[in-house]
């Protein structure tokens, strides 16, 4: 599987809202870091990161380009709300091993309806 194929994978998981098939495609080690946040280190706690997103908001994602540069893929998307962000993968070895994504959390707590701290 290619870089671009697991990203589209991550994608439908996400999509699913299926916390575990997404903490599967990163490696044991892997980093998350939504630059909203601090960085989460390992699959298991990525899962429980998404476990937690998404019971707290209904998120999609739509992907606007997917930018394949070997190792490294972007993707940018946007949600049904309005919301754009863009998220850049490290794949090694069939497996995301670092994850870095952008986008205004302020933005998205509005869209959301959540509230703002």
């Amino acid at each position: 599987m290619t870089p671009a194929e697991l990203i589209g994978k991550w994608v439908k998981a996400f999509n699913a809202g299926d916390a575990g098939a997404l903490a599967r495609l990163y490696s044991s080690d892997a980093v998350n870091h939504q630059v909203t946040q601090e960085p989460v280190t390992g699959r298991e706690a990525i899962r429980e990161m998404f476990e937690r997103e998404f019971s707290t908001a209904n998120m999609v994602c739509i992907v606007d380009q997917l930018h394949d540069a070997g190792d490294v893929v972007v993707l940018e998307w946007q949600d049904p709300n309005g919301l754009r962000g863009c998220g850049i993968f490290t794949v090694v070895g069939g497996e995301t091993t670092f994850q870095r994504g952008y986008w205004d959390k302020l933005s998205f707590l509005k869209l959301q309806g959540l509230p703002i701290p």
